[in-house]
């Protein structure tokens, strides 16, 4: 059974950092790629960032890109995402999410990213 749990989220001010971690189990994580999604408040699921299984290949939206950084640890079968020069419009709750682009399906709860004054 696929679980993705995901924590590392909270209130941050604008231009704050955070770090979201995924940690996952019931498939076998170093031959997936993987990928970070987000549901902003009233709005639709929104694609992020995505990694290949060996972490060498790496795409993000456009609106995070240069802010942000995915990376995985395959050993510790954990999904990051480093989110750096945080923005309001950054505020959603985000999943991880098994495979590669809008395609990829989330599995957990998400965690809470609010960025605001």
């Amino acid at each position: 059974q696929v679980q993705l749990v995901e924590s590392g989220g909270g209130l941050v001010q604008p231009g704050g950092s955070l770090r979201l971690s995924c940690v996952a189990s019931g498939f076998t994580f170093s031959m997936k790629s993987m990928s970070w999604v987000r549901l902003p408040p009233g709005k639709g699921l929104e694609w992020v960032s995505s990694i290949g299984s060996m972490g060498s290949t790496t795409r993000y939206a456009d609106s995070v890109k240069d802010r942000f950084t995915i990376s995985r640890d395959n050993a510790k079968k954990t999904l990051y995402l480093q989110m750096n020069s945080l923005k309001p419009e950054d505020t959603a709750v985000y999943y991880c999410a098994k495979g590669w682009g809008s395609s990829a399906e989330k599995g957990g709860q998400g965690t809470q990213v609010t960025v605001s004054s």
